[in-house]
């Protein structure tokens, strides 16, 4: 492990991106944490308003691949920048959408903002380090997405509870403008690098493991999601917690994805077959014990607890196993379609799971969730090849 330090030109990039990592899913979990309050402020069924979650997803799934093939001859600075407009403006839109039509179009809006910044976000992050700061790089974005999930995702919950949920997306709104002045003036001017086009596209089709990863990843989504999509309507009506106790859980959710993203750091490079699997077995083990762990509050926080370092493990193991197989040149396009494969993910389970929510209760989702995570657990360990990866990498 290397014990240099970063220089400040290296960490004022970084951070300006992991603060971004944070707003962009710190937006995307909004509608989890205040599902309740958006369908009876809007007029629909949590499983309606549960469809601005598919919707949001679905939509980066469709376009984060076509998006990045039209903008991959942009210069890596001004893409970053227009893509933090793009997502600004979403956010005020959905502060001032009358009706649920209006919040649906303003959330694609931002959607498109997310395929551009999950396509970019970990490639230019190993770009502005050194090369032997790239795992610590890759660390500090997924670490971003935790921290959304410990205080983003909940403090939104917060203000929405008291001033509404359009509160919420106005704040989101506000700190992303100021983090767009901030990058602008930090954020280095990179080179475009080499163009990917659509011709190269076979390339990674061939790629064998690139392949399975996108299948492992798409049904661990699909698992995460028919559970975590109505975790909290679950903990209010299953687990018989109060408002805010929820909300304690899901920070503590959200707090343990700190803890994966060091288990990453310290044993991902030494154990990496083991760490991918063991990931997925918590996941599928959190999963089955959901239910059974509703009958108290500390049985059920735990299990939160496990999930979330499960999570965020999965994540950043997995996004570095996707830049590890591909060429440079590759990078962000195969990170493009790993977004769309994991939004795709999240569309089917938050679909699936307000099916199951709908016509058997919302009890069960842990178990229906379970089946897709098993399906990923099993992939993973007797198909995904343990052997290093990287033959092809140009770092």
């Amino acid at each position: 492990m290397n014990d240099e330090k970063m220089t400040t030109r290296e960490w004022l990039p970084l951070i300006g991106l992991t603060v971004s990592a944070f707003l962009v899913n710190t937006s995307e979990f909004i509608p989890v944490g205040l599902l309740t309050d958006i369908a009876k402020s809007l007029g629909v069924t949590e499983a309606k308003a549960g469809i601005l979650i598919t919707g949001y997803s679905w939509t980066v799934t469709l376009l984060s691949l076509p998006l990045m093939l039209v903008f991959s001859r942009m210069k890596p600075r001004k893409l970053l920048l227009l893509t933090l407009f793009v997502f600004s403006l979403g956010q005020f839109l959905s502060v001032i959408a009358p009706g649920y039509a209006f919040l649906m179009i303003a959330r694609i809006c931002v959607a498109s903002s997310h395929c551009i910044f999950w396509s970019i976000a970990s490639p230019l992050a190993v770009r502005v380090v050194s090369r032997k700061h790239r795992s610590l790089a890759l660390s500090a974005i997924v670490t971003g997405t935790s921290v959304a999930m410990v205080a983003g995702m909940p403090l939104g919950r917060l203000i929405g509870l008291q001033i509404g949920w359009r509160m919420t997306f106005m704040c989101v709104a506000s700190v992303a403008v100021l983090t767009l002045v901030y990058l602008t003036a930090v954020f280095p001017d990179l080179s475009s690098g080499a163009a990917f086009s659509v011709k190269n596209i076979p390339e990674l089709l061939r790629n064998r493991r690139l392949m399975l990863i996108y299948v492992i990843c798409a049904l661990w989504a699909t698992a995460y999601y028919t559970g975590y999509g109505y975790i909290e309507p679950f903990l209010r009506r299953v687990a018989n917690l109060p408002d805010g106790t929820v909300t304690i859980v899901l920070m503590l959710f959200g707090g343990a994805g700190l803890v994966g993203s060091i288990l990453f750091y310290r044993f991902y490079d030494f154990h990496r077959h083991a760490f991918l699997c063991s990931t997925l077995a918590l996941i599928s083990a959190a999963l089955l014990l959901l239910r059974v762990s509703a009958s108290s509050v500390v049985t059920v926080t735990g299990v939160c607890i496990a999930w979330g370092i499960a999570v965020l493990a999965f994540n950043v193991s997995f996004q570095s196993e996707v830049i590890s197989c591909v060429k440079t040149s590759a990078a962000s396009v195969a990170t493009a379609v790993f977004s769309s494969v994991i939004n795709l993910g999240i569309g089917a389970g938050t679909l699936f799971g307000g099916i199951v929510c709908t016509n058997a209760g919302i009890g069960i989702i842990g178990y229906a969730g379970s089946f897709f995570s098993v399906a990923a657990l099993i992939i993973c360990f007797f198909f995904l090849s343990a052997s290093v990866p990287g033959e092809n990498a140009e770092y």
